[in-house]
């Protein structure tokens, strides 16, 4: 780390943004491992948890620390400063169920269910490819972070009858849930792609097509059937309610559809 800082203040930077950097790496390193997976799920975090100029300058300090490092490509992309009084590419719920009914219908049973993991218990990405079949038979998937802290990954009771007879149909009684064509856990890199792949096929807008746009559509979903901020917040492993409220917000097209409905003056 004293490399690292050597080669922050060489590039010159204010005494506060090298306190800053140096804080966020020493962070990702007592919590996660440098590998895609984790750099990923380091980000789903900042989402989660922190305003996109915090978020942004948690993800400078890592990208520079990669790129010290000789990894430039797992160098992380930046997000969308200005805050908008809407949620963005959000997939519609028509859209996700239409999705998931292509799948089915197309017999691709793996990634149908894929999708409704996403759509119908919020996890990340980084959770999802760690769910286990033993997790389908209990019904439930609890999630251990690095600081200590435990939060419970429901699986409802309509997903996991059906999850249970397709893996009865494939016989397995035991280990990962989603794998990939070598019989390997799939990659989070491997679930985006191949979720922009089937937004192609099916002729899905392809910005709305991407795991963590089934987290949002989850936590919107919930809150209009069942209006507990509170109970969500725990659900989504939010350390702050606050983050929680964005999910109050309509889609811009849905505030469209509402001005166009109401609006006859």
């Amino acid at each position: 780390m004293k490399d690292f800082e050597l080669y922050l203040r060489k590039g010159g930077l204010a005494e506060n943004t090298v306190r800053s950097y140096l804080y966020g790496v020493r962070f990702f390193l007592a919590n996660y491992e440098v590998t895609m997976e984790d750099l990923l799920e380091y980000k789903s975090y900042l989402l989660d948890n922190f305003k996109p100029k915090t978020v942004n300058l948690r993800l400078q300090a890592i990208n520079k620390y990669l790129i010290f490092n000789d990894q430039k490509e797992l160098t992380l992309k930046f997000v969308k400063i200005q805050q908008k009084p809407f949620l963005e590419d959000v997939i519609s719920h028509a859209d996700y169920l239409f999705l998931k009914r292509s799948l089915k219908k197309d017999n691709n049973l793996k990634w149908h269910f894929v999708v409704w993991f996403f759509g119908a218990t919020g996890a990340r990405v980084s959770e999802l490819i760690k769910l286990k079949v033993e997790h389908v038979e209990v019904g439930y998937f609890d999630i251990y972070s690095k600081g200590g802290k435990m939060r419970r990954l429901y699986i409802p009771k309509k997903l996991r009858n059906s999850c249970q007879k397709w893996l009865d149909i494939e016989n397995r009684h035991s280990g990962y849930l989603f794998l990939n064509k070598f019989n390997q856990p799939i990659t989070a890199r491997g679930i985006a792609q191949q979720l922009k792949n089937y937004a192609v096929k099916y002729q899905l807008n392809t910005k709305v097509v991407y795991p963590h746009s089934f987290r949002h559509l989850f936590a919107k979903n919930f809150l209009a059937k069942y209006n507990d901020i509170a109970l969500l917040a725990d659900l989504m492993g939010h350390e702050s309610i606050e983050t929680t409220r964005i999910y109050l917000r309509k889609t811009a097209t849905e505030q469209q559809a509402i001005i166009d409905k109401v609006v006859n003056w």
